[in-house]
């Protein structure tokens, strides 16, 4: 891809950004006869896709987005169109939770819990009601939800507290949190993780591995995709190392300077940036209020993506799938994966270091975070060879300078109810991209792609080449991936609340000793 220097250059759409979003957007305004110049700041194509090539193997390592499952139609058609395949991620063998000491070995549960019946009822009840409030959430405008504003003013932590009565159950709704929005509970807004979930398909698709987000990966690495893109808009369309830093917008056209002093003219453009990168861009004139707001009120989660590497695939050995949920302090991962590769080489744990606990632990060395780790492994999966890794390989998006975290984007309380209608509203020539503006897997490499085809629509209808209907487009279920129901099971649905269940039983108790006592006075009148 071209790194090449040009002092002025017209074209019909700039996009800025090479991840998925942008990429696929100049994708498809190129298929559509536009002459499309993509920016880039890195010196590569992939944004938050970012395979290198990992020294132990000798092959491709998914230090970002990795997964793959049944409903991310868009990524399984680039896939395939670019000759990438998948893999599915073990899960065959036991799974794991290890709490206070514990391991807990379990199959064929996406919510496992520890602790007893109480604990049970508990999680479930909270699920239940995520479950349900999901899909009163309208994923094209959340904020047009019944329930939108009272939902908007509330943390995922206060309607936990309100909720959940075991110290059990809490750890687990916790982890979910962590896990799908590398965000803490105190910090994020009830209705948007509704939203985050519901885009999804709900909280039983976005946590699961089979059948779920998680079910595969891509043999040799998902940046390939990106790759591909760049390739079918053309190399010397796509320049890297080129940071956007001035953007203008009253002459008639968008004209964009690059921190080279370089000049890109065009009748339209792409924000393909998450809005954090796009508040340190000048923008002459001024962003509309609104915008201009919103884009400082939108933090990245935090994450360290880990990968263990072992002689041998002991977890397998012992009858364990490598999947595993760790509440573990000094463990620092809450979240693993086996990541044996498709053939069966080089068997490896991924895990993830999340919300609080990665922005806790940057300031250590990776030696530490790595003995650490290996440490929780061996308590976990129980076994002293967790303790003898070969190799150890890690990114921390919390230092990354053009994501400046990941997954995705957290919305605090308000932000939607306030300025949600801007997150993909075009200004005058500038449209929005992203993963943070889908309605389809928001925040997921599927919801890039999405946003980032929608965008490059929005502008081929205003060119007069597709109607408005076609702008947004749904995607056809992939011919070989497909999508099985998850739906609460019947006991699922009817089970208590803890507070339920203890009413019931005060009720039963209550009847039975007025029973008692009826038979016992009967007796001795």
């Amino acid at each position: 891809m071209a790194t090449t220097k040009q002092e002025s250059t017209e074209v019909d759409v700039v996009v800025v950004g090479a991840g998925l979003s942008g990429l696929s957007a100049g994708k498809l305004l190129s298929e559509h006869g536009q002459r499309v110049l993509v920016l880039e700041a890195r010196d590569r194509a992939g944004g938050r896709t970012y395979t290198v090539q990992n020294e132990h193997t000798g092959q491709g390592l998914d230090l970002g987005g990795a997964y793959v499952g049944p409903t991310q139609n868009r990524l399984l058609r680039l896939a395939r169109l670019y000759g990438v395949e998948t893999y599915l991620t073990n899960e065959k063998e036991d799974m794991v939770i290890y709490s206070r000491n514990k391991q807990i070995r379990f199959r064929d549960s996406i919510f496992p819990v520890t602790g007893g019946p109480l604990t049970w009822l508990d999680l479930n009840n909270v699920i239940r009601l995520m479950y349900n409030m999901c899909r009163e959430v309208p994923v094209a405008a959340p904020w047009k939800a019944a329930r939108a504003r009272e939902w908007d003013r509330m943390t995922v932590q206060q309607f936990f507290d309100k909720h959940i009565y075991t110290r059990a159950a809490m750890d687990n709704a916790k982890t979910f949190v962590n896990v799908n929005v590398t965000s803490e509970p105190y910090e994020v807004s009830l209705l948007w993780f509704l939203w985050y979930l519901a885009s999804a398909g709900g909280p039983l698709r976005i946590n699961a591995t089979t059948n779920g987000g998680q079910e595969r990966k891509f043999v040799g690495g998902s940046q390939q995709i990106s790759e591909g893109l760049a390739r079918s808009i053309g190399t010397d369309n796509v320049l890297l190392g080129h940071p956007v830093s001035r953007i203008q917008r009253d002459t008639g056209r968008v004209v964009l300077t690059d921190v080279q002093g370089n000049t890109y003219s065009a009748g339209h453009c792409i924000m393909a940036l998450t809005p954090t990168l796009q508040s340190r861009i000048h923008w002459f004139p001024p962003l509309p209020a609104s915008r201009n707001q919103m884009m400082q009120r939108l933090p990245m989660g935090s994450v360290i993506k880990t990968f263990m590497y072992y002689s041998t695939p002991f977890w397998r050995h012992k009858g364990m799938c490598g999947s595993a949920v760790i509440h573990d302090e000094e463990g620092l991962v809450s979240v693993c994966l086996d990541h044996v590769m498709h053939d069966g080489t080089f068997p490896a744990i991924m895990g993830f270091v999340l919300s609080d606990t990665a922005r806790a632990c940057s300031t250590m060395s990776v030696e530490e975070r790595k003995r650490r780790i290996s440490q929780a492994y061996a308590k976990a999966f129980q076994s002293a060879e967790a303790l003898h890794p070969v190799h150890y390989e890690e990114k921390n998006w919390c230092e990354d300078e053009w994501s400046g975290g990941c997954y995705t984007v957290m919305m605090p309380p308000g932000f939607l109810t306030t300025f949600g209608q801007a997150l993909r509203q075009p200004v005058g020539r500038v449209h929005f991209a992203g993963t943070e503006t889908a309605t389809q897997w928001t925040g997921y490499m599927e919801g890039a792609i999405q946003a980032g085809e929608r965008a490059a629509r929005e502008i081929l209808h205003l060119k007069g080449l597709i109607s408005t209907e076609e702008i947004w487009q749904d995607e056809p279920e992939d011919e070989e991936i497909k999508a099985q129901p998850l739906d609460l099971t019947l006991w699922e649905k009817v089970a208590p609340s803890v507070p339920g269940f203890l009413r019931i039983l005060c009720f039963v108790t209550m009847a039975s000793s007025c029973v008692a006592w009826k038979l016992c006075r009967h007796r001795f009148l």
